[in-house]
């Protein structure tokens, strides 16, 4: 069984529709008002848009800094688990967001990770005890202004190696 099939099993499905559903009943996302709306069936693709709603605006009218930083929490690290395979450990380890412009109406996040992403990392994690990329993800709105930057690093090491 290959790790894409065994995360979506694990949740509780076989295939990425059960895993979109999965995760936009997940309560954060659910209390967010974050809504997961594609995840491509290679798990290399995966988008993602927040409303603006009063519960999730904050003391100005605009979207709340925590809900745009949650939007970019868990994605690169579900995509590289599903992509690397169940002998690798892929961690979230840091994230840091950069707010551009105050975020008013719809939000979208775009995360995509290409063949050449994950065919380096594993290269790389054939010289290196782990490896730590940082992939960087725009929140921007109806317009496509970005928003908000958030990068995220991650933590990727083969099970075989001990640190």
């Amino acid at each position: 069984m290959s790790s894409g099939r065994f995360l979506l099993k694990l949740l509780g499905g076989t295939d990425t529709t059960h895993l979109r559903r999965w995760v936009n009943l997940w309560p954060p996302f659910l209390g967010a008002g974050i809504r997961v709306t594609h995840i491509a069936s290679d798990m290399k693709s995966i988008d993602v848009e927040m409303k603006l709603r009063w519960w999730n605006a904050n003391y100005v009218g605009t979207h709340f800094g925590g809900s745009l930083f949650a939007m970019a929490d868990p994605f690169y690290m579900l995509m590289l688990m599903a992509n690397l395979g169940r002998e690798y450990i892929v961690w979230d380890k840091a994230a840091t967001i950069r707010y551009r412009k105050p975020g008013r109406g719809k939000v979208r996040a775009e995360f995509r990770l290409s063949d050449g992403q994950i065919d380096d990392i594993r290269e790389k994690l054939k010289m290196l005890p782990k490896y730590e990329p940082v992939f960087t993800v725009e929140v921007k709105d109806e317009e496509g202004t970005v928003i908000a930057e958030v990068e995220k690093l991650l933590h990727i090491r083969r099970k075989d190696v001990k640190l």
